[in-house]
């Protein structure tokens, strides 16, 4: 992921990697994925694709969504905080603990987080095929909002699952 250390070489021509399929089917539906990878994707990831030209920060958001950020534009930053203000939704990050980001948008907002265990994600290429190398990088998925904190510790996804915020509703 260019820009931000990814499996593929600083050099790398696109920004567009696609989650792997069965990271979505453990934790969906979302309704909306405001970074979507352009037509023709291999696979759905929401009911609603927000694309390039469109601005997926600038859109009205809605629904259980899901976040996997463009990591080598200039406003990364500014998704979590999106997805913060939203309250409902779950997002695939590097695992970069000590960073001012994930202070302020994961461990101080998040209601749970999971720590992917190894090996490390082989995100795939937008004709659907797996990368050949993994991420570089340790991944974490970060949920926002007591229903995603549930479907994230209930997905059987392998990894460390910490609840970050009590549940205080139905899904106690």
């Amino acid at each position: 992921m260019k820009g931000m250390g990814g499996h593929h070489s600083p050099a790398a021509e696109s920004d567009v990697w696609l989650t792997p399929p069965e990271i979505i089917a453990a934790l969906g539906p979302f309704d909306l994925d405001p970074c979507a990878a352009p037509e023709p994707r291999p696979w759905p990831t929401a009911a609603w694709h927000i694309t390039l030209p469109e601005n997926g920060l600038r859109s009205p958001w809605c629904g259980r969504v899901w976040l996997n950020p463009p990591y080598s534009t200039a406003d990364i930053k500014a998704w979590l905080p999106r997805l913060v203000d939203h309250g409902s939704g779950t997002a695939l990050i590097f695992a970069r603990t000590e960073t001012d980001s994930f202070f302020r948008f994961v461990w101080e907002r998040a209601d749970a987080v999971l720590f992917l265990r190894t090996p490390r994600l082989h995100f795939h290429y937008p004709d659907g095929r797996r990368a050949e190398n993994n991420c570089g990088a340790p991944s974490a998925l970060c949920a926002y909002g007591e229903y995603d904190a549930y479907r994230l510790e209930t997905s059987g996804i392998r990894g460390k699952f910490i609840r970050l915020r009590e549940p205080a509703g139905l899904f106690a």
